[in-house]
């Protein structure tokens, strides 16, 4: 079968003029073969609106498709400029293209699709090296392009995703939305690893020997407070407050206003009944100012403690403790709430008298000086004296009607008799949920022996906890489970069901189990109808749960997650402390998450004229007139800051602890924003030599100019430094310098194909006039980490396709989304060989 592209020639086009819909965003250009595309259920959309580059991009491939003796064409060009290097004698980067059958580049796609890679970056030839000219680069890669597609449409290959375990963040939001319980999977269960920058992905997400038993311990633990076992014992939790966090302001929107320092924590209390919250204060050597600390509980007032020197009748007001600690009883009812702690804002001492604020590692300023209080941890213990609970019937005082109990107990037995309907009906429903499947009579019954088991050591609700820790240590709640097909021939692909679908969507968007209206269509057999799934996939992205894409995808791809433990020098940069380190993540958090609520373009990310700042922030960056701990949207003047290069945490991460780093900010660029990431650096690479005892100042740029010449480093620093160069302006922690060392700051830089530029502004529309790079990257990211998997060559063509139909709608994110769930390798699997 011939492949075409949508809207270029023959009655195709008309067709899929007629086919598409309108409001339609994301939809599939290749023309499959007759059968998989039915199954697919793809639509074909016309290329007429898409952006200029990706018109050009479009010409180029028709125009190569057209040419006459194209193999022959493109073969003389390997063989002038790229063959002498890469040959099967020198194997170099381990591709060899003299004998490879250029007239049948489907036998070898995974050789093809890496020459594809290196003409659209312009990668190769290197530098110093004959280029051919930027038509025959797009034309050699726009014939390339549509012959690796064509091959991929008449043999898809979706790939075999590795059965699938939850890691911490999916098991943790599955028991929040099976349950209705927010847990603390971090102290239960070990941190899950990365690959291919997530830690959703499926060849790492195994299952120790030694990690059963914490599942087990997870599950029991999570049982009980799901119900709300009355036999709880009394348990501590603390919860540790950074040192290097400066506690002279409103830490949060969760503290009263006119408050400073301390600490909000979520805290879920099992049972009606009494909890003892344990403060522990920083101070200095005793001297205290006279403080009184505000204990609150959901915003309300639980108690006013009074602690310091001048406090009145000892050093403190409530319940002192011979640790040195001071402890407050306070009455709760179960559930989940947000206890905060904190002090009255005043002045500590007479202005002029000691300084408004120390560096953050400064621990004493001697005999004279009274420290302002601060919070070293919060510790709540409990219950204690719960409310009496009755196990055997219905529910109990001290279980309280907490949401978990609201989402479990369906039904309530009126006495013994109806205990087993009531039981029977509990437990279909979590299972449904929990497999994500409609439940089977085995699954009924194996729950059912446990609930029995439970039972009759604890009554009715004593059987429902138990059934429930069985239900979290289930395989099919564990792992995704994906069957192959009866019929499947081995290795062939084949369409998954509705409910496999829904349960990739839901685990793509939410990192969660799907709701009961997902459920319902995928049951149904209608969520492959592509209008249904488009109907979805908007309605999953406008829920509260789709944050994750945030909090999840977002810092792992842009590593913010790194933030976490990077540690600038404290004689570099006295003034980083915590404060700084959260506002940063912050900023960018609710950057991107107003990117993705506004439907707006992901090229927007390099070029948006605004971003989130608080006092904190805004003091760091220069920014006057802002105060406050709140985060409010400020618009940028100047281009110096625009987009995501210029927020402080992208440049904290890829610096080192005394300086910058062109080389690592070049290759995060080269990484996540063109996706071209540079070759391990070969064996026995020299450092770069630091300034030399009594050497005159010389800038970084001078030293890595020098690293450079050693013939070894050029390749690929030839590429990565340039782009770091353009970032100089921003120190180590993001803050705007114009010099180093007392040597100017020069930032600009010139690419290995000629192209120059200065800052990064000039470097920002040196990434635009790539953006169709950029936004490949994003779709590969977002297809890596949908699939849970890395990106394999076979992948590449559908790939392509997300991206050339997203264009259509301005590239904007519910494009791309849309475009990853109605994609073939999210819709298809490979049958085992």
């Amino acid at each position: 079968m011939t492949t075409r592209i949508a809207g270029t020639d023959g009655p195709g086009a008309a067709a899929a003029g007629r086919r598409l819909r309108p409001g339609c965003a994301v939809v599939s250009r290749l023309a499959l073969p007759l059968g998989v595309a039915a199954a697919l259920g793809i639509a074909v959309s016309s290329a007429a609106a898409q952006p200029a580059a990706e018109e050009t991009r479009a010409a180029a491939r028709e125009a190569a498709r057209t040419a006459p003796d194209a193999p022959e064409t493109y073969r003389a060009v390997l063989d002038r400029y790229c063959v002498a290097c890469h040959n099967e004698r020198t194997l170099t980067g381990n591709l060899a293209l003299d004998n490879v059958d250029i007239a049948h580049v489907g036998d070898a796609a995974e050789v093809w699709e890496k020459v594809l890679e290196k003409l659209r970056t312009r990668a190769m030839p290197p530098p110093r090296r004959p280029r051919p000219e930027d038509e025959t680069y797009d034309r050699f890669a726009g014939w390339l392009e549509t012959e690796l597609d064509g091959a991929a449409a008449v043999r898809p290959n979706p790939g075999r995703p590795t059965i699938h375990r939850l890691n911490r963040l999916e098991y943790a939001n599955a028991v929040r939305d099976l349950l209705g319980l927010s847990v603390d999977v971090d102290t239960m269960l070990p941190a899950d690893d990365l690959a291919y920058g997530f830690d959703n992905n499926a060849d790492i997400l195994t299952i120790a020997p030694g990690m059963l038993e914490r599942y087990l311990s997870a599950a029991r633990r999570i049982g009980r407070l799901a119900v709300g076992d009355s036999a709880i014992e009394p348990d501590v939790v603390r919860y540790p407050v950074s040192s290097l966090l400066v506690q002279r302001d409103r830490m949060s929107e969760e503290m009263p206003f006119g408050s400073r320092g301390g600490a909000a924590v979520t805290h879920h209390f099992p049972l009606d009944g009494e909890y003892v919250v344990r403060l522990t204060l920083l101070g200095n050597g005793g001297r205290r100012e006279p403080q009184e600390i505000d204990v609150r509980v959901d915003g309300v007032r639980a108690a006013l403690l009074r602690a310091g020197n001048g406090a009145g009748g000892g050093a403190t007001r409530g319940m002192p403790t011979g640790d040195g600690s001071l402890a407050v009883r306070v009455p709760v009812r179960a559930g989940t709430h947000v206890v905060s702690v904190s002090f009255l804002k005043r002045t500590a001492v007479t202005e002029g008298v000691a300084p408004d604020r120390l560096p953050v590692w400064t621990f004493s300023t001697g005999r004279g000086y009274v420290e302002p209080m601060a919070l070293e941890s919060v510790g709540i213990e409990g219950p204690y004296r719960p409310e009496p609970a009755d196990r055997a019937g219905s529910a109990g005082r001290g279980a309280g009607e907490t949401a978990s109990r609201e989402r479990i107990f369906t039904c309530r037995p009126d006495g013994p008799r109806d205990e087993a309907a009531c039981a029977d009906e509990i437990l279909a429903v979590l299972a449904r949920r929990a497999f994500r499947r409609p439940a089977t009579g085995d699954d009924l019954d194996v729950l059912r022996y446990f609930y029995g088991e439970g039972r009759r050591a604890g009554g009715f609700e004593g059987g429902i906890q138990r059934a429930i820790e069985s239900l979290l240590v289930d395989p099919e709640f564990l792992f995704r489970i994906e069957r192959d097909p009866e019929d499947a021939a081995p290795g062939s692909p084949y369409r998954l069901s509705d409910v496999e679908l829904a349960s990739r969507l839901s685990f793509f968007l939410w990192s969660s189990i799907p709701d009961d209206e997902l459920l319902a269509v995928a049951e149904a057999g209608r969520l492959r109808d592509p209008a249904v799934l488009e109907r979805q996939v908007q309605r999953m992205l406008a829920d509260e749960r789709s944050r994750v894409l945030v909090d999840s995808f977002t810092a792992q791809w842009l590593h913010l997650r790194r933030m976490r433990t990077v540690t600038p020098d404290v004689q570099a940069f006295p003034a980083f402390d915590d404060n700084l380190r959260e506002a940063l993540v912050r900023e960018t958090e609710l950057f991107v998450e107003s990117q993705m609520r506004e439907d707006r373009s992901v090229v927007e990310l390099l070029t948006a004229d605004y971003t989130f700042v608080n006092e904190r922030l805004a003091r760091h960056y220069g920014m006057p007139g802002v105060y406050g701990s709140r985060f409010r949207r400020v618009p940028l003047g100047d281009g110096a800051r625009r987009g995501l290069l210029g927020h402080g945490s992208i440049l904290t991460v890829t610096s080192l602890a005394t300086r910058t780093s062109p080389v690592v900010r070049g290759k995060w660029v080269l990484e996540n924003i063109l996706g071209t990431p540079p070759p391990p650096p070969p064996p026995d690479v020299p450092d770069l030599p630091e300034r030399e005892a009594g050497e005159a100042q010389r800038s970084l740029r001078a030293r890595l100019e020098a690293h450079r010449a050693n013939p070894v480093c050029s390749a690929c620093h030839a590429r990565m430094d340039p782009l770091g160069f353009a970032l100089e302006h921003f120190d180590a922690v993001g803050k705007w310098r114009t010099a180093e060392g007392g040597v100017p700051i020069d930032a600009s830089g010139a690419l290995p194909d000629g192209t120059t530029f200065d800052g990064l502004p000039g470097l920002r529309d040196v990434l635009l006039a790539r953006q169709d790079e950029f936004v490949t990257t994003v779709a590969e990211k977002l297809l890596t980490y949908a699939l849970g998997r890395g990106i394999e060559h076979y992948d590449r063509p559908a790939l392509r396709a997300i991206v050339r139909d997203a264009a259509a709608d301005g590239y904007r994110w519910s494009s791309l989304v849309l475009g990853v769930a109605r994609s073939l390798p999210f819709q298809m699997r490979r049958a085992e060989s």
